[in-house]
């Protein structure tokens, strides 16, 4: 394909979307909406996702230390802790902070007057890296000389995997659905573009040009609308993003949400991706049935 043959095809390109204004306005826009329908609900669950990786970062496992240690070999337990491979951090929690946090709790802290921190054991709150492997941790801590106890909540932690099993789940399932509506859209769009343009097609025909020839200004053109979908989708969702971020879920709830700084460049060339895949086989699919022999 010489420089000549694809400026043709770029300037057909253009050519046939101010041509068509109508239809390009109502591709585009029907590509946007899609995009932004998919970009607000994959924001959506990446946010639910990073909320749900933070509970899990803050979920523990309790690990008794054995009473009969002395305060230093208690503490060295930690080191053999921290060199398990799952394990994200280890805290040092003894048994005077135990008490007194048992004490605050208490209706009446008189009750314990008599009572001296002895009583509860030293302990290590340890955080995991993936809590997928809780359980196996645990017995990777259970089995450490010096460990009395490993205390885990299974219950979060199982909500936890089951919740976020289910926003994968769910945000796979509902982008391909949106991809496929929205692939279907574009061609049929592109098809009553096309279909204005029939005689024009058939003519080419049969004066003899290339099936390429034809069909590659149409691939242009749809390369440009879904660009153009994508480029403005973009904006609109950084602007929605950010004003629902700012005006709406801020006075009303402490939920932090990811800045759209971190996540700009991902946004953008999904968008731009998804337009141009759409516009292209939107248009490929179309100016197929007009090539057929």
């Amino acid at each position: 394909m010489n420089r000549h043959t694809l400026r043709y095809y770029f300037t057909e390109g253009f050519r046939g979307i101010f041509l068509h204004a109508f239809s390009s306005f109502a591709a585009v826009g029907v590509i946007t909406a899609c995009l932004l329908i998919m970009g607000s609900f994959s924001l959506v669950a990446v946010n639910i996702q990073a909320m749900v990786t933070e509970m899990e970062q803050s979920s523990e496992i309790v690990v008794e230390i054995d009473e009969s240690l002395s305060d230093a070999a208690a503490r060295s337990v930690g080191t053999q802790i921290n060199r398990i491979e799952n394990v994200y951090e280890a805290e040092w929690f003894p048994r005077e902070d135990a008490f007194a946090q048992y004490v605050e709790k208490l209706e009446d802290p008189l009750l314990m007057q008599s009572f001296t921190p002895d009583i509860f054991p030293h302990r290590y709150k340890v955080y995991l890296v993936n809590v997928q492997y809780a359980e196996e941790t645990a017995r990777d801590l259970e089995a450490l000389p010096g460990v009395a106890a490993v205390n885990v909540e299974r219950d979060l932690l199982n909500s936890l995997l089951s919740i976020r099993r289910v926003v994968r789940v769910v945000s796979v399932v509902f982008i391909l659905a949106l991809l496929v509506v929205s692939l279907f859209i574009m061609q049929n769009t592109i098809k009553l573009a096309t279909f204005e343009r029939r005689e024009e097609i058939a003519i080419m025909r049969v004066v003899g040009a290339a099936k390429g020839f034809i069909r590659w200004p149409f691939v242009v053109e749809g390369f440009l609308l879904g660009l153009m979908a994508g480029l403005l989708a973009y904006f609109l969702q950084a602007l929605a993003y950010n004003r629902f971020a700012d005006s709406l879920l801020r006075p009303i709830t402490p939920i932090q949400l990811i800045s759209f700084g971190e996540l700009w460049l991902p946004v953008l060339a999904v968008f731009l991706l998804t337009g141009f895949l759409v516009g292209v086989f939107g248009s490929v699919l179309t100016i197929r049935k007009y090539l057929r022999a």
